[in-house]
């Protein structure tokens, strides 16, 4: 049996392919723990600088597998009310290296989640979105504190509490995705946008990445200070002397992350 989840290191780019294409990359225990312990790879893999995440075959994920409900979920631990909550990527494992949604096909429920968490969403033009869980008669949780941050109210409230799927164009009017492509040019697409930020300097990408998220909740005085701090801790790596070193000598640089 091919593996629920595909982990390709190209360069400095990985690529992480939900592989369950006869059930339209639905979200089941075996799928749920790779694409886990997939992006923990790519968090901990020093020579992974960029990752991508698409779906085989027709669609990107068409949310949880409701024949394997509470695999799809995740294995928590604990008692009732002390389980924890962080335990994906989606959910909001911390990972400060640029992310890219190749969203091919249909995206929904819990593929939608995960493509929000990403920095970037290309959609190709035959993508779908939708959050159909209140049709299930469920609440969508994770997915109802990503959206309203990504686009406006009334658009993520559409979204929401309709249940129902816009397609691509839709969800690039409402800034849901970044781009739309040719269905036929996704990955290409998504491909030259890694590589455009694989060129940075990694170390200095992930300061800055962490900085734009850790600040947007904290007052001014403290966002500055913070920032600055980070500025401190990026300046004293081997990247840092690497990046001056190739500009006084006109050259490219030959980054590390070290």
């Amino acid at each position: 049996m091919p593996d629920a989840v595909l982990y390709e290191l190209s360069g400095h780019v990985a690529t992480i392919t939900l592989n369950r294409p006869d059930a339209l990359n639905a979200i089941n225990g075996e799928l749920r723990q790779g694409l886990n312990a997939a992006w923990r790879r790519f968090r901990g893999d020093d020579a992974a600088w960029v990752a991508i995440v698409t779906g085989a075959g027709r669609a990107f994920c068409a949310g949880a597998d409701l024949r394997d409900g509470e695999g799809s979920v995740g294995v928590f631990e604990g008692t009732f009310w002390e389980k924890p909550t962080i335990n994906s990527f989606e959910s909001g494992l911390e990972l400060f290296k640029p992310t890219i949604a190749a969203v091919n096909g249909h995206c929904l429920g819990y593929g939608l989640t995960g493509a929000l968490a990403c920095d970037f969403l290309i959609a190709g033009d035959r993508a779908t979105f939708g959050f159909p869980e209140v049709r299930l008669g469920v609440p969508t949780i994770v997915g109802a504190i990503r959206l309203p941050r990504r686009v406006e109210w009334a658009d993520a409230m559409e979204l929401l509490l309709t249940g129902e799927q816009v397609d691509a164009e839709r969800a690039r009017e409402m800034g849901l995705a970044w781009r739309v492509v040719p269905h036929a040019h996704l990955m290409d697409e998504a491909r030259a946008l890694a590589e455009r930020l694989a060129a940075s300097a990694p170390l200095a990408v992930r300061a800055t990445k962490e900085v734009a998220a850790r600040t947007r909740t904290m007052p001014w005085v403290e966002a500055v200070r913070f920032g600055e701090t980070m500025r401190k801790v990026a300046g004293a790596t081997e990247d840092a002397a690497e990046g001056a070193a190739a500009r006084a000598e006109g050259r490219p640089p030959d980054w590390q992350a070290r």
